[in-house]
């Protein structure tokens, strides 16, 4: 590779939604921007146990956006097969990485038991991708760096973080290299969310790498806590119980927060509300240690929690089960693959008082996504369970930036990127976004294919 050669190779997150991992190569420095884990549809997921195409020893460096799975939860497996360079991250997406890596190490080892025990793998003696120990392992490789701080990698390589209102902690990374700018942009996060600040405006850039979940459509105007308070009321009115799935980082402390607002607002009765999911309750106290990464007082950040039952081992689960009174109930995942909230649905999904209310994006080939499309019948642990509770969503809670969202931050760019690469979103969505970005901004868009390797 000469003095100026660049190139970007793409690992994951390739004309699909979930595996972020994108690979700069440089003269002096291989840098991997995210490590995370492939969600989804099982050709997706079986993408996780492949090799990657690569050595993973000649990788430098690893710089991680934010804490969500699909952008971290391959860190333990990369330093398994031989990584031994350091993770660097802003402080509040350290703590949340360790959290949701741990959950998910654990929920591989149990999902990997009960496959075994109740005998609906394939495989005679089934393994999680990682283990707890392998977590632990992992984690004196990561180091925090302030947002807004340049950070010197190399003679001449440098990059820094910037808030982009995604999760807690959740960063742009622009990085300066070789006397190019490259900004890769992780998930872009809503404007005027009620705990977070707006995307960090940048002003150029040489080449883009951007995501575009949300690339064809719009989130709508209605703000979530009305929507919310309607979906609660029509659930108590039929005396059930509403199921809510959620992503245990972010996505819960939002939930619960405006809950707790409609409480104190009298809109809504004092209704038990329970959060289970041990991760959940970690998160929310890693909001109260980063009071600079969000919007809330430090009174409004313990209304996050107020008066909700945490429940953090699994045999509490059962007691909630029993509770015949109307309750809500958060549980990960958001995207219904795993995670505590599948034993409330094979309780709770046959009864049609009962509603399951979707806050997020559910992607391609996932529970979620197959409830949001109307099916009928969900497999739960290997056995059929029917769905006859109320299926209901609401999009505008969604921590993704929507297309007007995202093309009002890409229109931001006084000097526009030579390059942009579109990441981070179904074929359908980007073919869209494409079109769209090209038409406003003239921008020349690349949808790179899993794998490819451009040269910048």
């Amino acid at each position: 590779m000469s003095q100026e050669q660049l190139s970007i190779q793409f690992l994951g997150a390739a004309e699909t939604v979930t595996g972020s991992k994108h690979l700069l190569k440089t003269p002096e420095l291989n840098i991997l921007v995210d490590c995370g884990l492939f969600q989804g549809i099982k050709s997706l997921r079986l993408k996780n146990w492949e090799k990657l195409p690569i050595d993973i020893q000649s990788i430098d460096v690893v710089l991680i956006t934010h804490a969500h799975l699909d952008h971290c939860g391959y860190i333990p497996a990369l330093v398994k097969y031989g990584y031994k360079g350091k993770f660097l991250m802003t402080p509040p997406t350290r703590d949340l990485v360790e959290i949701i890596l741990r959950d998910s190490a654990k929920i591989q080892e149990e999902d990997a038991k009960r496959a075994k025990e109740d005998k609906y793998s394939k495989h005679e003696n089934a393994q999680p991708l990682y283990t707890e120990k392998d977590v632990e392992k992992a984690l004196p490789q990561f180091e925090t760096k302030l947002d807004i701080e340049w950070v010197e990698l190399s003679e001449n390589i440098s990059f820094r973080f910037l808030k982009n209102g995604h999760i807690l902690g959740s960063s742009f990374i622009e990085l300066h290299c070789f006397g190019k700018k490259i900004v890769f942009s992780g998930d872009i996060g809503r404007f005027n969310n009620d705990l977070l600040a707006d995307p960090t405006p940048i002003e150029e850039a040489d080449f883009l790498i951007m995501e575009s979940t949300y690339g064809d459509r719009n989130h709508p105007d209605k703000h979530s806590i009305d929507e919310l308070e309607e979906v609660i009321l029509d659930t108590i009115q039929k005396g059930g119980t509403l199921l809510i799935p959620s992503f245990a980082v972010e996505r819960a402390q939002e939930i619960m927060y405006l809950i707790n607002v409609l409480k104190e607002q009298k809109r809504i009765p004092q209704l038990p509300v329970y959060l289970d999911s041990p991760m959940g309750a970690s998160a929310t106290e890693v909001f109260l240690n980063y009071p600079n990464w969000h919007k809330l007082t430090r009174e409004q950040t313990h209304l996050i929690d107020k008066h909700i039952t945490i429940i953090r081992e699994f045999q509490d689960t059962f007691k909630v089960l029993k509770n015949e009174q109307s309750k809500i109930i958060i549980a990960a995942s958001g995207m219904l693959t795993g995670g505590r909230i599948l034993t409330y649905l094979k309780e709770f999904a046959s009864d049609p008082i009962n509603t399951i209310l979707q806050v997020g994006f559910q992607g391609e080939g996932t529970r979620g996504r197959a409830l949001k499309e109307g099916v009928k019948e969900l497999k739960l642990h290997g056995k059929y369970f029917q769905v006859e509770a109320e299926v209901k969503h609401i999009d505008s809670m969604s921590g993704h930036a929507d297309q007007h969202e995202m093309l009002a931050w890409l229109k931001g760019f006084k000097k526009k990127p030579q390059k942009l690469f579109m990441v981070h979103g179904e074929p359908q969505a980007q073919n869209i976004f494409r079109v769209k970005i090209k038409d406003e901004t003239g921008i020349e868009v690349i949808v790179p294919k899993l794998y490819e390797e451009i040269m910048l």
